[in-house]
């Protein structure tokens, strides 16, 4: 019998431990629907775990892990099949920028870009990435960039990694909206808007080397603070028909895991304490809560 997991975030992980995991892979067919796609939904939604399986999926690096999807629901769909590990992937999560102030902030985002640089050490030892590109990379690895390179970071090193694989790069930022909440509550949400504005501007609008951007946050800021001018993009929020059981248990899948666990016969004590979802017309379960 497979165990229930609380709290694991990584996609390779709950699988490998063989827990229990609600098959969540449809969500990749939606994600391959627009150019930028920005997911809301409240806390403890799995937005992390979507996002972690998505890089495992189209990530160039894990071909070795796509045993991982085998049996998974988008297993069943050549089409989307064919893109599963084809794309080198920037995966970034902005959950720990919340600092109280813009410097700060600042300078753990450089540290995030620096981790990026790491795991991609390959672009420094090839001849493919130019020297002004490699001084720029080497800023960024020894924690020496300006504010403008830190606003075209991503934009920089999904240029690099698209002149070395010769393939269009994935974006995916997690929890895109926490800066914003930190900058908004220690006033200095404005400089906090610019500096995402720039850096999302230039990573998704103005990119050449853009396959997609997928991200994830609770909040829906407007589109006319940070994602002035970007086309293409779609938001699926709690309010959408579209991907509303991409997030969350629906009312099968708890039935699915009740009866995996013979426990159906909790079936309307759960409904009465946990049902308390509508995203567009379906009911939803907090998997935290459940």
């Amino acid at each position: 019998m497979k165990r229930i997991s609380t709290g694991t975030e990584n996609f390779k992980e709950l699988l490998d431990n063989n827990y229990y995991y609600v098959d969540k892979t449809s969500l990749i067919e939606d994600v391959l629907s627009d150019k930028v796609m920005l997911y809301t939904r409240p806390r403890r939604f799995g937005k992390t775990l979507n996002l972690s399986m998505l890089y495992y999926f189209f990530s160039n690096k894990e071909k070795e892990n796509s045993y991982l999807f085998e049996g998974l629901n988008i297993s069943k769909d050549k089409e989307i099949l064919k893109h599963q590990n084809q794309y080198p992937v920037i995966f970034l999560t902005l959950k720990d920028m919340q600092y109280l102030n813009f410097e700060d902030q600042k300078k753990q985002f450089a540290i995030l870009i620096k981790e990026l640089i790491l795991k991609n050490i390959e672009l420094l030892d090839s001849s493919i990435i130019d020297e002004a590109d490699y001084n720029i990379l080497n800023d960024f690895r020894f924690l020496k960039p300006d504010e403008v390179q830190l606003k075209n970071s991503l934009k920089i090193l999904s240029n690099c990694l698209y002149k070395y694989y010769q393939q269009r790069v994935i974006i995916l930022i997690d929890e895109y909206d926490v800066p914003l909440q930190s900058a908004y509550n220690n006033g200095y949400y404005d400089e906090m808007v610019d500096f995402l504005r720039s850096i999302f501007s230039s990573a998704l609008k103005t990119n050449d080397a853009l396959e997609r951007g997928i991200l994830t946050g609770c909040l829906r800021i407007a589109k006319e603070s940070i994602f002035t001018g970007l086309n293409n993009f779609t938001v699926r929020s709690i309010t959408s028909q579209y991907a509303c059981d991409c997030f969350g248990f629906t009312q099968e899948e708890i039935d699915d895991l009740l009866d995996y666990y013979d426990l159906i016969n909790k079936r309307d004590e759960i409904k009465d304490w946990y049902d308390g979802y509508l995203f567009d017309k379906t009911e939803i379960y907090n998997p935290w809560s459940v």
